[in-house]
């Protein structure tokens, strides 16, 4: 049988990441949208992939990834290169001004939430640094 705290629970918790979420990407940040970051840190996370194969992981149309792509090259964040095998096809990689730019970016961002921190009481630190744990479980699942 269901909890009655699980709907309520997940609702709650639903609503209040994402308002961090919100708070997180309106803090002071690069000049950057959210979906160019987003790339840059899959390619960061994950290497070197294909446009299409970008697409995929971060769930935009392969047109719009290419727009995206073309915008980060421009800015000297990624490179473009041939695909080894199929000529059809480009790979993309973060280049070191785009991994200093994404490490700015988390800096400012860890910069705000750490500042927002001190205002809590040791115990509601305690209780965040569990949670941390937990939602990245449940991210992870």
């Amino acid at each position: 049988m269901e909890s009655v705290t699980g709907p309520r629970l997940a609702s709650g918790l639903r609503i209040s990441v994402m308002r961090l979420s919100r708070r997180m990407r309106q803090a002071p940040s690069s000049s950057l949208s959210p979906t160019q970051i987003a790339t840059l840190a899959t390619l960061e996370r994950l290497g070197p992939m294909t446009l299409g194969e970008l697409a995929a992981q971060e769930r935009v149309q392969p047109p719009s990834m290419t727009r995206v792509i073309m915008h980060l090259d421009d800015l000297g964040l990624v490179t473009r290169s041939p695909h080894k095998t199929d000529g059809r096809q480009v790979i993309a990689s973060v280049t070191p001004a785009g991994r200093e730019l994404l490490e700015s970016d988390r800096r400012r961002r860890d910069e705000w939430l750490a500042e927002r921190l001190v205002e809590l009481e040791p115990d509601e630190i305690a209780v965040l640094e569990r949670a941390a744990v937990i939602l990245d479980k449940i991210a992870n699942s």
